[in-house]
């Protein structure tokens, strides 16, 4: 099947112009490294930088608010989620995390409708597939070990990333070290794939639990 394309693409190339108000900047100033045998010292955790900005929604559609949203639904109905792992700053992880539009994309290719606020989005991914597959979503978006720097993303090109999902995994497709353009293919062929935001990337810089930000919602399957 043909993908679609034209809402997605719009919406991707705003994204990689848009910095995030909540968390564009590293939290920490030591410079990015290659992912090692040392761990980084710090024990912030991903659920604390996502909330940090109050926890509401607002009408900047390039922060995260609706993934934050959806973290503590998911723990909410499920308190012995996996999810929880963003809530535990020793635990090392990589978290790929899509912005407000990234998911307003996405409801409006489940939902086909355009909505206009970040609660609207929330509720209609919620009423269309449930928080049982909004786990599963979030999941895919984790890789567990030592977290991953930008740099170390742009030197692996090909290398495919074992996500907190069981069996789900997402490759890595370097388009541009100079530009730092990174592709992340996930499991569903019907959808364009994601984009690293070169300008949201090492979120939480020098910490455990590090993130990227992306400008689509990667998809498990085909949703």
């Amino acid at each position: 099947m043909q993908k679609r394309h034209l809402v997605p693409v719009v919406a991707a190339l705003a994204s990689a112009l848009a910095v995030p108000a909540a968390v564009a900047a590293p939290t920490a100033a030591a410079p990015a490294s290659a992912a090692s045998s040392a761990l980084p010292s710090g024990t912030r955790s991903l659920a604390a930088v996502l909330t940090a900005d109050g926890n509401r929604f607002d009408r900047n559609w390039y922060d995260y608010d609706i993934v934050t949203e959806a973290v503590l639904a998911v723990l909410k109905a499920k308190p012995n989620s996996p999810v929880g792992v963003l809530t535990r700053g020793d635990e090392p992880v990589t978290a790929f995390i899509p912005n407000d539009r990234a998911f307003q994309v996405l409801a409006a290719d489940l939902t086909h409708r355009w909505y206009g606020k970040e609660s609207q989005v929330f509720s209609a991914l919620v009423g269309a597939v449930g928080v049982d597959a909004i786990e599963s979503v979030l999941l895919y978006h984790v890789v567990p070990g030592a977290p991953i720097s930008s740099r170390t993303a742009l030197r692996s090109d090909g290398a495919r990333l074992t996500t907190a999902l069981p069996g789900a995994t997402i490759k890595v497709d370097v388009l541009s070290r100079w530009l730092k353009l990174v592709r992340l293919v996930d499991q569903d062929r019907n959808d364009l794939d994601p984009l690293l935001n070169p300008r949201a990337l090492d979120i939480n810089r020098g910490n455990r639990q590090v993130a990227h930000g992306i400008v689509l919602v990667l998809r498990p399957l085909d949703l």
